[in-house]
């Protein structure tokens, strides 16, 4: 049985407690308590969500097998005592951590000196410049770089989990917990935070309809008469619409959701090249290279190598 530690401060966000849950299956589907889970504060008792949902917490004890920190909204300094503990679990325990911004509590403790990490995108910066000692990549899911790992925000704490599950029992249990969270089995650590959809960042619900549209139906030719019916708008109005609201053409939008697609497929590295381009909508594999070339400065196989890489990096790390 292994012990996990789970260290909690006031205005922690409680998406990262979704990590006990993978845990959680883990135990029901192996049918024994492979994994005894412990939520623990400095000093025990109370604590306080950033939604102000308290949580009951055990005080610091032993360093488990492996701790895990969870981040709040707004990273803050640590104090002596805990610093220290996570300093001393970083030495003694297999594996430790940092949830989204729990990478700054591992960072002030010492243990991302000289090692590669992530945290959400959004505070990347903040923390590449405060300790500049670390490789922070703020386009990473999760890294694993020896016996420390980061991940990056919100949903990534499960990312994070199946994959520390999947280190210890291999990827039929994690793939069985994944079924369970009614997850993606699991995102690779070398995927992107970002989505085409956020960062087109439509106002209009017409917009939005059409960009969901193409998204499910992206094996088809997606004309801009086909976007434009489900917008409810007519052609003309919709190209003008979705560049004011978009800064793009609906035809390089289109790329750029299909571009998506057909990298997450080469990051499951399932599918032959001439179905990735099929299934995305690029109809030929040489269409797709092109399109690859142009937005991310190298062909799929390239891509697809170095995700590989990336991934055996990750796994002889946590090794």
């Amino acid at each position: 049985m292994r012990q996990i530690g789970f260290i909690l401060e006031d205005g922690f966000q409680v998406m990262g407690m979704a990590a006990l849950s993978a845990f959680e299956f883990a135990n029901v589907d192996l049918g024994r308590e492979a994994y005894r889970l412990n939520v623990m504060s400095e000093k025990g008792g109370t604590v306080r969500s950033s939604l102000g949902i308290g949580i009951e917490t055990s005080p610091l004890g032993d360093p488990p097998d492996t701790l895990m920190v969870l981040g709040e909204l707004t990273p803050r300094p640590l104090s002596p005592a805990l610093r220290d503990y996570i300093a001393k679990a970083g030495k003694r325990s297999r594996r430790v951590a940092g949830v989204c911004t729990g990478a700054f509590a591992l960072a002030e403790a010492g243990l991302l000196n000289g090692r590669s990490a992530t945290t959400h995108w959004a505070h990347a910066r903040a923390l590449q410049e405060r300790f500049p000692l670390i490789k922070v990549d703020d386009d990473r899911i999760f890294i694993a770089d020896g016996n420390v790992w980061t991940s990056a925000g919100m949903s990534a704490a499960i990312d994070l989990t199946l994959a520390l599950i999947e280190d210890d029992h291999g990827a039929a249990l994690a793939r069985g917990v994944a079924r369970k969270l009614v997850v993606y089995h699991r995102r690779p650590g070398g995927q992107s935070q970002f989505s085409a959809l956020l960062e087109l960042e439509p106002r209009s619900d017409r917009v939005r309809r059409a960009l969901a549209y193409a998204k499910e139906h992206l094996r088809d030719p997606l004309s801009v008469e086909d976007l434009a019916e489900a917008a409810s708008l007519s052609p003309r109005q919709f190209s003008r619409v979705f560049r004011e609201e978009t800064g793009q053409s609906p035809a390089k939008a289109v790329e750029r959701l299909r571009l998506e697609a057909a990298k997450a497929m080469l990051e499951e590295g399932r599918h032959p090249m001439d179905v990735v381009a099929r299934e995305t909508g690029f109809a030929d594999r040489d269409r797709m290279r092109r399109a690859f070339l142009r937005f991310f400065g190298q062909p799929p196989q390239s891509l697809r190598r170095s995700l590989r890489l990336l991934e055996g990096d990750d796994e002889a790390s946590a090794a």
